[in-house]
């Protein structure tokens, strides 16, 4: 927003760092009993639960295809080294599964404040909340090259028509992550949803908006169904 004519970021807020991995189960998890894939579960989620502060569990599988799980850690970021610390706890939590539980794919990103609000808005997604929505959709984000080289007013302008349209629907929190030059993607959003139908009719509307003329890229779009952890495990018992 800007005050005096000048732009300016609203008050600083420690950062988070927040890791979405997707698995599929392989073969090999099938041919154990049951007893055994309940023993798994068990030390799986003791691991992961141990390697971040705040660790959700999310069903893939058959929203889409190509992976089973989604699991989502975060954690806040206290010094330089806290990011290593996370990604050696949570290697250590999972390879040891590997040959019945197999990553496919992994997005991370960190918190920071917009620059297109003063203020917190009341429809960001809390990581460390215990609340949790029924679905989750989340997708990587670029922007493109002529977005960056325009004037911070013109972009102001744009994202005040998207805050707008976004307000519309209160019910649909977000959650906006940075990870520019870390991965492919500049940006990874985050919603968390009771309606897939509604969170839909937000994105179409969206579409048309002056700002989607300078998306480079959204996809692969994921989409995700929430329970507790145990019970997402025990669809695959």
């Amino acid at each position: 927003m800007f005050a005096g004519g000048k732009f300016f970021l609203p008050e600083q807020t420690a950062p988070t760092l927040n890791h979405f991995s997707l698995f599929t189960f392989q073969e090999r998890y099938y041919e154990q009993p049951k007893s055994e894939r309940q023993a798994f579960h068990r030390d799986f989620l003791k691991g992961v639960r141990e390697a971040a502060a705040c660790v959700n569990l999310y069903q893939v599988y058959p929203a889409l295809s190509g992976a089973d799980l989604l699991l989502w850690s975060a954690i806040q970021i206290d010094s330089p080294q806290d990011p290593a610390n996370f990604f050696t706890r949570f290697a250590r939590a999972t390879n040891p599964f590997r040959q019945w539980l197999a990553p496919n794919d992994c997005l991370w990103g960190f918190t920071r404040p917009s620059q297109y609000t003063k203020t917190r808005s009341n429809q960001e997604i809390d990581p460390f909340s215990s609340d949790r929505k029924a679905y989750l959709v989340m997708y990587p984000f670029v922007k493109t090259v002529e977005w960056y080289l325009m004037g911070r007013e013109s972009r102001q302008g744009m994202m005040n028509e998207h805050i707008r349209i976004g307000k519309q629907y209160p019910e649909i929190k977000q959650l906006l992550l940075y990870s520019f030059g870390l991965q492919d993607q500049e940006f990874i959003v985050v919603y968390d949803t009771d309606d897939l139908a509604q969170f839909s009719d937000l994105v179409y509307e969206l579409r048309d908006t002056e700002a989607r003329r300078y998306t480079q890229r959204d996809t692969p779009l994921y989409t995700a169904l929430y329970h507790p952890a145990e019970e997402t495990l025990a669809l695959w018992e």
